[in-house]
């Protein structure tokens, strides 16, 4: 038998009812997506472990550099380049590993580390995160310290001069709890809405004379009332006659 919702395998869909079987149900909507909030929020606050980052910068070129061409601009530049991939090279992070007595593995330390070289600069940031600030802030100074001294031991440059140091704020940069919880409320917003959606549409109940015409396509001629049953105190019989009720004791 034929889906009375479809029409050459095309479902049809009245968008004003599906606005009021939207509104119908407000209060779920509401609900729901205020717990989702709720949810995201207590989840960010009180599960998620806050995490902290701190940056130290180098400057690729020394003092004792002049740049007198275009051409010394450009070196500064591609040095910058180089310099990324070694600071976060194997032996760079090794060392720093030992030096501070860190119980984790290269791998792990690379996640953490992140390179940037702000356009037309020679500004090379080094960025550490961990779930503690003044540890962050101890391993991104060593990285750039041993990073410094390892670029001028093996790559015969003049060392990249620390012109920053890290800090340790105490301000974790995640989790953002406020977006993180609008973020929930969002989400349960859409499931609930995208529940009651899917819900009408495959709803082929029908119980109004309105839904036969407008989901079988049919024409109502007429209607019988619907009568309750009268409870006078009589029955009627098999030939339609009534019957008085006897009532007494059960």
């Amino acid at each position: 038998m034929a889906n009375p919702y479809e029409t050459d395998n095309e479902i049809e869909i009245d968008l004003k009812d599906l606005v009021f079987e939207l509104l119908s149900h407000w209060k779920s909507i509401v609900l729901v997506t205020i717990l989702a909030g709720a949810i995201g929020f207590f989840v960010s606050e009180f599960l998620m472990t806050p995490k902290y980052e701190s940056t130290s910068e180098l400057y690729v070129l020394s003092k004792s550099t002049s740049i007198t061409s275009l051409a010394d601009i450009q070196m500064g530049t591609s040095l910058t380049n180089d310099y990324m991939v070694v600071v976060k090279g194997r032996p760079v992070l090794e060392q720093v590993i030992a030096n501070l007595g860190l119980e984790e593995t290269y791998a792990s330390l690379y996640n953490r580390v992140s390179l940037n070289n702000p356009t037309n600069s020679r500004i090379l940031e080094i960025t550490v995160t961990d779930t503690n600030p003044q540890r962050a802030k101890a391993i991104a100074d060593e990285i750039a310290k041993v990073g410094s001294a390892f670029i001028a031991e093996k790559m015969d440059q003049d060392p990249p001069t620390i012109i920053q140091s890290g800090y340790a704020d105490g301000l974790p940069v995640s989790p953002n709890v406020i977006k993180n919880a609008f973020l929930g409320a969002v989400v349960g917003a859409f499931l609930v809405v995208a529940l009651i959606l899917v819900t009408y549409i495959f709803n082929d109940t029908i119980t109004t004379p309105e839904d036969i015409e407008r989901k079988l396509g049919m024409n109502i001629l007429g209607t019988l009332p619907l009568e309750e049953a009268e409870d006078d105190g009589e029955r009627r019989t098999s030939k339609g006659k009534r019957k008085p009720v006897k009532k007494g004791k059960k």
